[in-house]
């Protein structure tokens, strides 16, 4: 999912005017963030086709933060120029199980008898998450 010449000049308005010694045009770090998006590689490990990843994630950092990077996408989505889909996953550590040895603790040797079964019940705690206020 590379940017051609044509499409990047109906993104061109979008973007803030380079100026300056860049080693890297709009264009490359364009492509280089839709090549991360894709592939969902690290910043590290963009090909070296794309140029420094460090340039380039900066510039992105900088984009995102004052909104051009939100633009240039809605722009991208409108012209249907490029698809994107966008997905979000999350992991709630209290469904990870990790194997006793993992934990880092230390071996228990000797059997107490309130480390039993019945010594242990119903977990102490309920997490119940709560609306604060209401829209």
């Amino acid at each position: 999912m590379e940017l051609t010449e044509a499409q990047y000049e109906r993104l061109a308005p979008h973007l803030p005017v380079q100026r300056g010694n860049v080693s890297l045009s709009n264009l490359q770090v364009l492509n280089a963030i839709l090549y991360v998006a894709e592939h969902g590689c690290k910043w590290r490990r963009l090909p070296a086709r794309f140029g420094n990843w460090h340039t380039i994630y900066t510039r992105m950092n900088r984009w995102s933060k004052s909104g051009v990077l939100d633009r240039v996408f809605e722009h991208l989505q409108r012209e249907q120029i490029v698809r994107i889909k966008l997905e979000a996953v999350s992991l709630d550590s209290t469904i990870v199980k990790v194997h006793p040895d993992g934990t880092g603790a230390r071996k228990k040797t000797v059997r107490r008898p309130s480390a039993g079964p019945a010594a242990a019940g119903p977990p102490r705690f309920i997490w119940l998450p709560r609306m604060l206020e209401r829209l």
